[in-house]
């Protein structure tokens, strides 16, 4: 019984508890972010306006454009893809926010492939300016 009531508290505190979203302060800025590439750490940085995303990374620019869905949710389409697979546009999901300098997120293809498992990854994005 003692258990039960240890148990029964427990998640009444945490289903109280609410992830922070304030995903409108992420929809324009300067941000930069971690990545892996074979094992390798490296920093990338990007400058979101409206309807923009201008990625700098590895000596490269690459821009894409940005369709919003709703404040937390938006669609990336490279415009001058260079292979098939760069044409595929991605799906980006801002899951929580720590104040107004960093947000937790996720991407993913758009739109599934046939017979190919759907790769979802993570990162975490600190604004900059």
């Amino acid at each position: 019984m003692k258990n039960f009531i240890l148990l029964c508290i427990l998640v009444v505190f945490t289903s109280c508890y609410q992830v922070e979203r304030n995903c409108s302060d992420f929809k324009t800025g300067e941000f930069k972010f971690d990545y892996m590439i074979d094992g390798v750490k490296k920093t990338g940085r990007f400058v979101r306006t409206e309807t923009l995303n201008i990625d700098f990374y590895e000596g490269k620019v690459d821009t894409s454009s940005v369709r919003w869905i709703n404040d937390c949710e938006f669609i990336l389409k490279k415009l001058n893809p260079k292979t098939n697979s760069e044409k595929d546009a991605i799906h980006m999901k801002i899951l929580s926010t720590e104040g107004t300098s960093s947000y937790t997120f996720e991407y993913k293809l758009a739109a599934k492939k046939p017979n190919r498992p759907l790769r979802v990854e993570k990162g975490i994005a600190y604004r900059i300016n």
